[in-house]
């Protein structure tokens, strides 16, 4: 695992506060992240090299996440750090619906970009939020309306415990919550083991991105940070 994305499992520890919560019945964890650093300059694009130690096989918390066939995704889904376009204020995480991308935005004008699957209906969600809450491997208990649509669903309904976390669990290795006035908006940014639904409209509603990236993300995005998801096309911000 590269130095991107890989966290410290002291850092991990100290200063994390636990607390648990029922949130569309997932059990949550709240836990504190740095406020992202000023990132090195020039922005390029990156090597080889760098793609294939991002996307490489990796074992977290005893689960072995498969490599990401990266050169079967469209290059401009990678990860991969770029001058801001958002205007917003450092630790602001930007969703740009229409675009297929996430932003964490980072001091002196640069962001972290991740390419993302949204809703087959798009994203509907909009506005100003905070991910309220964060959770590593997380466990999945879809809403009940989803398991009246699709009973088979049912041994992982809310009432049955949900799913237990893994490789193949639909939230993936990550999850972090939206919240919106305090109340749970029901959406997601989490993880997915299916790679080939980045930069496409194929999920149940919620954002998106491979395991490797979502685990970058996490490390990234500060507690409570602010979120602002855009359905319209994201107008980018002139740089100096």
């Amino acid at each position: 695992m590269t130095s991107e994305y890989q966290m410290s499992r002291r850092a991990f520890v100290i200063g994390s506060v636990s607390m648990t919560a029922t949130l569309a019945g997932c059990a949550t964890t709240a836990e504190r992240a740095p406020v992202p650093e000023m990132a090195r300059r020039p922005i390029e694009p990156p090597s080889e090299a760098e793609l294939q130690a991002r996307y490489a096989a990796v074992e977290d918390s005893g689960h072995l996440l498969p490599a990401i066939p990266y050169k079967q995704i469209d290059p401009k889904y990678y990860r991969q750090r770029v001058v801001d376009p958002t205007g917003e204020l450092p630790g602001t995480v930007v969703v740009d619906t229409p675009g297929r991308f996430l932003y964490v935005v980072e001091p002196g004008g640069t962001a972290m970009r991740y390419g993302v699957g949204i809703g087959k209906d798009g994203f509907a969600w909009q506005g100003e939020g905070v991910i309220h809450w964060r959770q590593p491997w997380p466990r999945w208990k879809p809403p009940n309306e989803m398991v009246a649509r699709q009973p088979s669903l049912k041994k992982f309904s809310i009432e049955n415990g949900g799913m237990d976390p893994g490789v193949k669990n639909p939230l993936g290795a990550r999850a972090l919550y939206i919240f919106q006035n305090g109340q749970d908006t029901l959406y997601r940014l989490h993880g997915s083991p299916e790679w080939a639904s980045i930069g496409k409209a194929s999920s149940s509603g919620c954002v998106r991105l491979v395991n490797q990236d979502v685990m970058d993300l996490y490390a990234r995005v500060p507690y409570h940070a602010r979120i602002v998801v855009h359905q319209d096309v994201l107008k980018t911000v002139p740089t100096v």
